[in-house]
């Protein structure tokens, strides 16, 4: 008779033989880069090579659907049932990567080639998220053949490719497919552990929406010697708009851009959460942010306004002009209860009431913010199943820093959702030298086949 600990053992030996390397190999060397046009026929190739084949090892059929908003990529649902008595989990993955930036990376590194140095695989995706549910893929596959056949749950398998550009279209898809997608629980894994050694579950995430400012002045530039002082600097103006917005401490200084109070139940899970502890971590600035929080509360707890780029004039190649316009792009990661469907209408009045008329706001994307009650039955099966496995109770983070479309399942689909994350806080995602931690990802299968065993011998919480 087959049991857990051998399930997780062939979860392992998995990896041990290389078939993991292989997988993650062939599918980093798909260039999925959804901020690229060009690229959808990749997008749709990763759907139909990779994702679709290892559906029907889990004797799920797959289908391809088309997005519902023109900008988004085309996604995959796939359906296995056992039992109409059984729990269904719904999982959830992304085919797509950022823009890869090859010129970035370190010499001797290919973003659409793993390279292995020691501990660390590098390519692009490896961490975010082809590595991530990959292992997620496996992990179900290898508890499949350790059950001759059976899962003891339902399973549906989504995976999208525009989560990189916001998933535009991913919330009416779920409206649009609610019965194919109907389930009990999501589990997906994406985003970072808060520690290398740490394994953890997050049960949402901060949202984010983003708007551009713009001073657009004059057609042209016109010379500092000769116009200084009887012009407006547009990058002046524009320097002065931001910080209308948030303050060279970085504390959102808009009343309606700030968040309600940290909920108790919040503030006593992040306690005990470190933020930027692990070998390569940035040192964290103690005297950033929302004065009185601590770095976690900062983080996951709280909003924050990011410029994530200005311009003006040519910034490698500065003249003697007054710049003709200027530009910001802003980001505001918010927490659940944020109102943000007035945005523009907040920024516009912050700025009006400075006389600052002449900046332009233009509205971005808006990726909502939500999370699961800590005191939901599947957060505590899913918190034992893995301590469990890994001896150790993991981290629990009420909403992780960053952003993913969970409202898309807990809000559109009315899921509790469990997120298990397979990196870590300097896996360099989104940035040059993305890498994977080869021992995390081993443990990572252990961990999700142990999670996937208990759920179908105990039909879920």
């Amino acid at each position: 008779m087959v049991t857990r600990s051998q399930a997780i053992a062939n979860a392992a030996g998995y990896f041990d033989s290389g078939a993991f390397l292989a997988d993650l190999t062939r599918r980093v060397a798909q260039r999925t880069e959804s901020g690229v046009p060009e690229r959808r026929p990749d997008m749709l190739a990763y759907l139909e090579q990779e994702i679709a084949p290892a559906a029907r090892r889990l004797g799920a059929e797959p289908l391809v659907l088309d997005n519902p908003v023109s900008r988004g990529g085309p996604l995959l649902i796939a359906r296995r049932t056992e039992g109409p008595d059984l729990p269904t989990v719904l999982t959830y993955g992304h085919a797509d990567v950022v823009i890869a930036e090859p010129h970035r990376w370190r010499a001797g590194l290919d973003p659409w080639r793993v390279t292995v140095e020691r501990d660390r695989w590098y390519g692009r995706g490896t961490a975010d998220n082809k590595g991530q549910h990959t292992i997620n893929l496996a992990a179900l596959e290898q508890v499949l053949r350790a059950r001759g056949g059976a899962l003891g749950f339902n399973l549906t398998i989504l995976v999208e490719t525009s989560e990189e550009t916001g998933s535009p279209g991913l919330r009416e898809f779920c409206a649009r497919h609610r019965a194919e997608l109907a389930a009990d629980v999501l589990i997906g894994s994406d985003g970072p552990r808060v520690a290398a050694e740490r394994p953890t579950v997050f049960l949402g995430t901060r949202g984010a929406a983003s708007f551009t400012l713009r001073v657009p002045l004059r057609e042209r530039s016109c010379h500092s010697g000769n116009w200084g002082g009887a012009l407006r600097n547009p990058a002046t103006v524009l320097a002065s708009a931001i910080a209308c917005l948030v303050d060279g401490r970085g504390r959102i200084r808009v009343p309606g851009l700030r968040p309600p109070p940290i909920p108790d139940a919040v503030r006593a899970a992040l306690a005990a959460i470190p933020v930027g502890s692990g070998p390569g971590d940035p040192a964290v600035d103690e005297d950033w942010g929302e004065p009185g929080l601590t770095a976690a509360e900062r983080v996951m707890g709280w909003n924050t306004l990011e410029v994530l780029s200005l311009a003006a004039g040519n910034p490698d190649s500065p003249v003697n002009a007054i710049p003709g316009s200027a530009h910001a792009h802003l980001q505001l990661r918010f927490t659940p209860g944020t109102d943000v469907t007035r945005l523009a209408e907040t920024v516009r009045a912050s700025l009006d009431g400075h006389g600052l008329g002449m900046v332009e706001v233009e509205p971005g994307d808006v990726m909502h913010a939500s999370r699961t009650d800590p005191g939901n039955p599947w957060v505590t099966f899913a918190l034992d199943s893995l301590a469990r496995t890994c001896g150790e109770r993991p981290a629990l983070l009420p909403s992780l820093g960053g952003s993913l479309p969970n409202d898309a399942f807990a809000g559109e689909l009315g899921l509790p959702t469990i997120w298990i994350p397979h990196s870590y806080p300097a896996c360099a995602q989104h940035a040059p030298d993305e890498h994977l931690l080869a021992p995390l990802a081993r443990q990572a299968l252990e961990l999700m086949a142990g999670l996937f065993w208990d759920i179908g011998e105990t039909e879920g919480p």
